[in-house]
C-alpha cells in the first residue's frame, strides 16, 4: 500500500447526529412516515391531485400542474418546494434531509434520486453531512440518475440516464456518466404547432 493514511477504523457506536434537526417534531415526522407509505410509496393511489394536497398539508410548497406518479418516496415535505408543471416519475426518491427546491417545468424521470445527505467517510464517527439541492426551471433528471448533496442543476440542464451529478450543472448543458461530465449543449426549438 502506498500513501499516507490513518489506520483508524469506522466505529458506528460513536455515531451522533443529535445536531441534525429536520424542522418538525417527532409527532409530525411519525405521522408523515405512515402517510408517505400509504399514499406515496405504496403505489396503489394514482391520483396526483390528492398527493399534491397532502404535500401542502404537510408544509410543502407546490405549484399548479404538478404530476406525481405512483411509488414516489419523499423524506420530509416541509423541506420541499416544487414549482409549476413539474413531473415526478415512478420510483423517484426525494431524500430531502435538507431543503430541495424544484423550479417550474422540471422532469424527474423514473427512479431518479435527489440525495441531500451523505456521511463523512474520513471520520471514524461517520458523521452525517447534508446539503440542499436546487433544480432550476426546465431541468431534466433522467431515469435512475442521482443528484448529490449541495448540487445546483442550472436552468434547462439535463442529467442523462443513470448518471451521477457530483458538481453543479451549467445551464443548458447535457451531462452523462458517473461522475457526470458535460457532453454537449442542449439546443431547444420552439414548438410552432401543426
Amino acid at each position: 500500500m502506498t500513501g499516507n493514511y490513518n489506520m483508524g477504523k469506522t466505529d458506528l457506536s460513536t455515531y451522533d447526529n443529535s445536531w441534525y434537526n429536520p424542522a418538525a417534531g417527532w409527532f409530525k415526522r411519525t405521522l408523515w412516515y405512515f402517510v408517505n407509505h400509504l399514499i406515496f410509496t405504496h403505489g396503489l393511489l394514482p391520483i396526483s391531485s390528492l398527493k399534491v394536497m397532502v404535500l401542502r398539508v404537510f408544509g410543502a410548497k407546490v405549484g399548479d400542474g404538478v404530476n406525481i406518479k405512483p411509488s414516489v418516496n419523499i423524506k420530509y415535505p416541509w423541506l420541499l418546494t416544487i414549482g409549476k408543471h413539474v413531473w415526478v416519475g415512478e420510483n423517484v426518491w426525494i431524500d430531502n434531509l435538507a431543503e430541495v427546491k424544484i423550479g417550474d417545468n422540471v422532469c424527474l424521470s423514473q427512479g431518479a434520486m435527489l440525495l441531500t445527505g451523505n456521511h463523512n467517510y474520513k471520520l471514524s464517527t461517520f458523521d452525517l453531512m447534508v446539503g440542499k439541492i436546487i433544480l432550476e426551471d426546465g431541468v431534466w433528471v433522467g431515469t435512475r440518475s442521482i443528484v448529490c448533496p449541495g448540487i445546483t442543476c442550472h436552468s434547462h440542464s439535463v442529467l442523462a440516464v443513470n448518471s451521477v451529478a457530483t458538481k453543479n450543472l451549467d445551464a443548458f448543458g447535457i451531462y452523462q456518466g458517473n461522475p457526470a461530465v458535460k457532453i454537449k449543449e442542449r439546443v431547444m426549438e420552439l414548438f410552432h404547432g401543426f
